[in-house]
């Protein structure tokens, strides 16, 4: 069996390239942000036998040209640039490093909170540009503000319990997770999307993107949210209908939005977001720390060799077991 990874980005964690080299296995890289030629091409030339899918999308294309394919894992949580029912449909599991990031991705979901309801980006520029406006401004306190977190996994977890710290008060709304998941930080569980929209002064997304959340936040759900309220997405681009959240933003219902990821990456470089000093963006940089790479390189390399070595990975982090699941009896297994 080949014992080479083709990684789809940048290189991996220091960390990680030494847990690599110390069991055996060569690391080869695409390009970050890759076209599907390219991924043929680098993984014809590498022989690689498993994916660590950082940058670009990873579909049936690109699992055809590797025929002894058995195993992609994730540099992260979200697998939506990965096409789960293809791999499924080839016996490939699909792994995801589930809170490897949690941490650093939370603390940058509460900096755009700041940024955000502070209107520190506006208020950087005047000074860069001459303007004394203490006169006439008037900010906001964030204590005693409704923080609505859309999923309750581990990055909303960690965002909850930093949250706390700031005086907000937390509702979350995840039919999945579990009651102990929000008595023990102590937050108020909400029955209904519509219940949380409500409740959210600042409304946070923390869940996947698939077909039931893809632009959940629309037109129709960002009118059920309070007047003057904010959108923070550090978890799929896709989550936002990115116009309507624009108008909602210029028609003033919105006070602002701080986002890291967005619907096409990068974004077009005359995107309206770019141009609005309401919306703080950065590049989808949440957990892009050094911390956070070691972690999540290592757990993301840790699930190949354990899966190509015949170890039990944990259920949870095999994101199309389901899928894997159906599919077995038709395969025999």
């Amino acid at each position: 069996m080949s014992k080479s990874i083709l990684v789809t980005g940048p290189n991996l964690h220091p960390d990680a390239v030494r847990l690599a080299a110390t069991s055996g296995y060569a690391l080869h890289y695409a390009p970050p942000y890759a076209s599907p030629a390219q991924l043929v091409g680098a993984l014809a030339d590498s022989g690689a036998t498993a994916i660590i899918a950082r940058m670009g999308r990873i579909d049936a294309v690109v699992m055809d040209a590797a025929p002894g394919l058995r195993v992609i894992s994730k540099h992260g949580a979200g697998v939506d640039n990965i096409d789960l029912d293809a791999a499924a449909a080839r016996g490939i599991p699909v792994l995801a490093a589930t809170g490897a990031n949690a941490t650093s991705v939370a603390e940058h979901a509460i900096a755009l909170i700041l940024g955000v309801v502070k209107r520190l980006g506006p208020l950087d520029a005047g000074m860069r540009a001459g303007r004394w406006e203490k006169p006439g401004y008037s900010g906001r306190e964030l204590a005693g503000l409704r923080m609505g977190l859309l999923g309750m996994g581990a990055i909303a977890q960690a965002t909850a319990r930093m949250a706390c710290g700031l005086g907000l008060k937390l509702h979350a709304f995840d039919p999945f997770a579990p009651d102990d998941t929000f008595e023990r930080i102590g937050i108020d569980r909400c029955n209904t999307l519509a219940d949380l929209l409500r409740n959210s002064d600042i409304l946070s997304l923390h869940c996947p993107l698939n077909d039931a959340t893809r632009a959940v936040v629309n037109a129709v759900n960002i009118a059920q949210m309070p007047a003057q309220s904010y959108v923070i997405n550090t978890a799929r681009g896709g989550l936002i209908d990115e116009d309507a959240l624009l108008d909602a933003i210029r028609s003033g219902h919105l006070a602002g939005a701080g986002l890291d990821t967005f619907a096409v990456e990068p974004p077009p470089a005359n995107h309206p977001f770019l141009s609005d000093p309401r919306i703080l963006v950065t590049p989808h940089i949440g957990g892009v720390t050094d911390q956070a790479n070691a972690r999540v390189g290592q757990e993301a390399l840790r699930g190949i060799i354990d899966m190509l070595e015949g170890r039990d990975i944990p259920e949870h982090r095999i994101m199309n077991r389901h899928l894997l699941a159906e599919l077995a009896p038709a395969t025999g297994e």
